[in-house]
């Protein structure tokens, strides 16, 4: 197939671009991107489209997506102030305004005559292996209240329903993470069945207005397209915990009715006395899961002021623990000055909640870097047996491993993380972890492969740069390591030899001075 507009011609098959029969040099990216904007030229294609389909998904920054697009610009001709071919279409994404003609099988064709490209040409999208039982995605619940500002609270309801569901040791349920990259687009149930590798979708709407709420929900069948289950709640804000209850206790009843009769589960759990509360922590966990500092210390804002809202809120306890561990790993915050507060928190957490997976996952991390590891991995079993699709439990579980010496346990925990939520903006975390294990175990190769595809997903997470730099370095590979360390010292300034010996939590003196040796050969000091 060839798209023919003005004197340039784009060839998909040979993957050539030219320019009144001359070759025009175009990096592999930026003729992806170009072929995206030629194949979807009927509509407006958003910035979300072109990172999931041009970066699969993978976190990338402004600066990135607008040098690919100044790159497609030039190779057509065109210019961020022409706009001829390529057009900016404000706060909504990107167009390909030329007339295109599209030559397929040596016949001239315009473009109305011929079926839709994603038909003809788009690649097989890849399908996830089937799990070993029922698979459930919870997608993003749509905000119609007409105020952006609400999205907080629709994305909120669709979390605590996952939260809900997770309890359930009969399914699994795709982690929020990689449902909600579905947030805002047009898909269909069949390819996020492929995608994801479930069989059942969870969907709906909010209303927020005043203090009432309508909630819609339904349960599709993906292969069939049928629904299963529908209704629609129209209550007061105070009771709307015990919708979030009544629909995962409908979705059970419509999947497994034997299971759900037999055991008269009950998805219930302690909801905050103030509605307030759950707002701030709501709003807490959409800067949570960003995985930035400035997100983060947003977050931490948000649920101290839920605490003194409510200060039995053993979500908003367990959440803040979170943050400040990992703050503290990451290189944020002083483990010294994060330590004492998170552990207050989370034990605040597990008594207001004992059952609640977040709880002691929190507790579980705070003993990882107190060094107390028979109780951290106790947590972190814990949290998985109350939650077992808890993607970042069975991530940091990892973390957890590796530090005992346990690299294989760690690696495989890691990997799960990675299969149970497969498109986890934590994949990078996940991948970080995967080749800390790898360097325990003294796979330097594998180690760099992993750490490198964890910063090709996050390049700011510092824990693949300290894998990287080590790895490097116990390698032999000079130049890399020296390049690694100098992105080291830019995501993590505070870094030194001195800092890695106090701040990481090793069992074992012999592990510690391995992971130190290799920064040593690096040049750290």
């Amino acid at each position: 197939m060839r798209f023919c507009f003005a004197e340039h011609v784009l060839d998909v098959d040979l993957r050539e671009l030219t320019r009144a029969g001359e070759g025009i040099a175009v990096e592999p990216q930026v003729f992806d991107l170009l072929i995206y904007l030629v194949e979807n030229r009927e509509r407006v294609v958003s910035k979300d489209d072109l990172i999931e389909r041009i970066w699969d998904g993978r976190i990338v920054s402004e600066s990135t997506l607008t040098s690919r697009i100044n790159a497609a610009r030039k190779a057509v001709g065109d210019s961020g102030k022409d706009q001829a071919v390529i057009r900016t279409i404000a706060r909504k994404g990107f167009r390909f305004v030329g007339d295109v003609q599209v030559q397929q099988g040596g016949a001239e064709a315009s473009v109305d005559r011929l079926q839709p490209p994603q038909q003809a040409s788009e690649p097989p999208r890849h399908q996830v292996p089937a799990l070993d039982r029922t698979a459930i995605a919870v997608l993003p619940f749509v905000n119609i209240s007409g105020e952006p500002e609400q999205e907080y609270f629709s994305e909120g309801i669709s979390e605590d329903i996952i939260t809900a569901l997770s309890k359930l040791r009969w399914f699994y349920v795709i982690a929020r993470n990689s449902s909600f990259i579905y947030k805002g687009k047009s898909v269909h149930h069949r390819q996020i069945g492929e995608e994801l590798g479930v069989g059942y979708v969870v969907e709906g709407s909010v209303r927020k207005d005043g203090d009432q709420v309508r909630i819609t929900a339904q349960l599709v069948d993906v292969v069939t397209g049928s629904h299963l289950w529908a209704e629609r709640y129209d209550r007061g804000l105070a009771d709307v915990f015990a919708v979030q209850d009544e629909i995962t206790q409908a979705v059970v009843a419509a999947i497994e009715p034997q299971l759900y009769a037999a055991e008269e589960f009950h998805a219930r759990r302690k909801t905050p006395d103030n509605m307030d509360a759950w707002d701030l922590v709501m709003r807490a966990l959409s800067h949570y899961w960003r995985v930035t500092r400035q997100d983060n210390l947003v977050a931490q804002a948000l649920l101290e002021k839920a605490i003194t809202v409510d200060p039995g809120y053993g979500q908003a306890l367990s959440l803040l623990a979170s943050c400040h561990t990992f703050s503290a790993h990451m290189g944020w915050e002083e483990m010294p000055n994060a330590v004492p507060v998170a552990e207050r928190a989370a034990l605040a957490a597990i008594r207001a909640d004992s059952e609640d997976a977040w709880a002691h996952y929190a507790l579980a991390s705070v003993y990882l870097f107190t060094r107390r590891f028979d109780d951290s991995i106790a947590e972190f079993e814990l949290a998985l047996r109350l939650n077992p699709n808890f993607s970042p439990a069975r991530g940091l579980y990892g973390v957890a491993l590796s530090y005992r010496g346990r690299w294989e346990d760690g690696d495989r925990a890691a990997r799960e993380a990675l299969r149970f939520s497969p498109r986890d903006p934590f994949a990078a975390i996940y991948c970080g972890v995967a080749a800390y294990c790898q360097y325990v175990g003294r796979n330097y190769a594998e180690a760099i492969r992993l750490a490198r595809e964890a910063m090709r997903q996050r390049s700011d997470f510092s824990g693949a740069h300290r894998v990287l730099t080590a790895a490097a370095g116990m390698a032999g590979q000079r130049d890399v390591a020296t390049a690694a360390l100098q992105e080291l010292r830019r995501a993590q300034p505070n870094i030194s030899l001195a800092w890695l010996a106090s701040q990481m939590p090793f069992e074992h003196d012999a592990e510690r001075k391995h992971y130190i040796e290799g920064f040593r050969r690096a040049g750290l000091t």
